[in-house]
């Protein structure tokens, strides 16, 4: 058998994912060598300032302010810097020099992707990106090889760990969602500036990643819904639990096919949502994250684990190092993403959902019936209804009602709460939220 070489890997970035990585590199590099058939030999590590106090397990002399350098000599480039700039450019530089790539930034691929995976291709580059979503949860690689034969239906994922602590955390402990989200920050969950996660930007990015994969086309990140968690409260944590759901921020991809509407395209969004509390997403508490997947062939299947943590990431990347070195060894151009679909990305008003509608409404008899009719005339119907009495402070008869619907297009729904904020009997709408993973 011929040796080959040591290949050359060159990291760009030292935060927390990037120092695990480099570490266990260094500490694991005869077991990984056995593994791939050759050593790897960590090159280099790009960082701005290469004077900070950093890991102990990591030579000094490996920390470097030229990237660009250490690009060119690399077999393998792995970017952890994060951002879209200067991510981009050194990634486009290190498969036009013909290194394969490996990153866990999300906003990059979402955003830039397509133009991505066209160089990769071009060159006969491989871009690996497990890390980039649900953290050391094998996501990526399963819908890429695993299921690239079946045909994916839809995809619920928790793929956000802050959010979904702090939505846990409202659900068991009855903290509002700044108590939750100061909780979250002080045991670091939650960034200093959280705004990514709580906003959605984090979740809708990851949809737009599992969209593009599961759906073999390329899903543009503003053709994604976007909603985010600031704006729940504790009164809509209980009312789901008295219908018998939770709330989770959700990652929602789905193939959408209607003959009769003329309809054969793709919906990703990321939003909160009911899920039944019987339902496997409903019992992932704390900072955890899960996938949860619909084939026609393989039928359901969920992917859980730690959707965050600097060790639990660098588990991913390493797994797409590996991945990468033995290709190598062996020989070949890089496999090409399968995103040749073209299927058209659709606004969120063209999915069929379920809403539960939270309302004040003047208490006296047939305002029920009014509601229905206000419902039916949009073409949806009433599936379930709550009602409690107002408080005695208030100032006239009213009661707070709860309205769970049944399946209708998004924009029938939405045409509805804005009728039914403009009837006599409603003194306010309080809350609209998504049912999903109701069959």
């Amino acid at each position: 058998m011929i040796e080959y070489r040591n290949i050359r890997i060159a990291l760009l970035g030292a935060g927390s994912v990037g120092s695990q990585v480099a570490g266990l590199l260094i500490e694991h590099r005869d077991e990984l060598a056995a593994r791939v058939g050759t050593g790897l030999d960590l090159v280099g590590i790009a960082v701005r300032d290469p004077q900070r106090p950093r890991d102990p397990r990591i030579p000094e002399a490996l920390y470097t302010t030229d990237a660009e350098s250490l690009i060119l000599g690399a077999d393998i480039v792995i970017e952890l810097m994060g951002g879209l700039e200067p991510a981009r450019e050194l990634l486009l530089l290190a498969m036009n020099s013909g290194a394969d790539v490996i990153t866990a930034n999300k906003a990059l691929l979402a955003t830039h992707g397509p133009e991505l995976f066209a160089a990769a291709e071009q060159v006969g580059a491989q871009l690996y990106y497990e890390a980039a979503v649900g953290g050391a949860i094998p996501i990526i690689r399963p819908l890429r090889d695993s299921l690239a034969g079946d045909r994916v239906e839809r995809i619920l994922g928790i793929v956000n760990g802050t959010t979904n602590y702090i939505l846990d955390r409202m659900h068991s402990q009855g903290d509002s969602v700044q108590e939750a989200l100061a909780e979250a920050q002080r045991l670091g969950y939650a960034e200093a500036d959280p705004t990514a996660d709580v906003e959605g930007f984090d979740a809708a990015q990851k949809a737009a990643i599992l969209a593009s994969l599961a759906f073999h086309t390329a899903v543009p990140l503003e053709a994604v819904h976007r909603e985010g968690i600031l704006g729940i409260t504790l009164e809509q944590v209980a009312a789901a639990q008295r219908s018998g759901f939770v709330i989770k921020l959700l990652a929602v991809c789905e193939r959408l096919t209607d003959a009769e509407r003329g309809i054969d395209g793709v919906s990703a969004r990321g939003h909160p949502a009911l899920v039944p509390a019987a339902h496997p997403l409903a019992s992932v508490h704390g900072a955890n994250n899960a996938v949860f997947l619909q084939a026609e062939a393989a039928g359901s299947l969920m992917f859980y684990g730690a959707g965050a943590g600097g060790l639990e990431t660098a588990s991913a990347v390493l797994g797409d190092v590996v991945s990468a070195a033995r290709r190598h060894v062996v020989g070949g151009p890089g496999v090409a993403e399968s995103t040749h679909a073209d299927l058209p990305a659709l606004p969120i008003a063209m999915v069929t959902t379920r809403y539960q509608i939270g309302m004040e409404v003047l208490d006296r008899p047939g305002v029920l019936a009014q509601i229905a009719l206000v419902l039916s005339d949009h073409g949806v119907s009433v599936e379930t209804v709550q009602q409690t009495a107002a408080g005695a402070e208030a100032a006239a008869p009213a009661a707070t009602r709860v309205i769970g619907t049944h399946a209708a297009t998004e924009a029938a729904l939405a045409a509805t709460v804005h009728a039914l904020a403009d009837s006599e009997v409603v003194s306010a709408v309080t809350s609209v939220l998504r049912v999903e993973g109701v069959s």
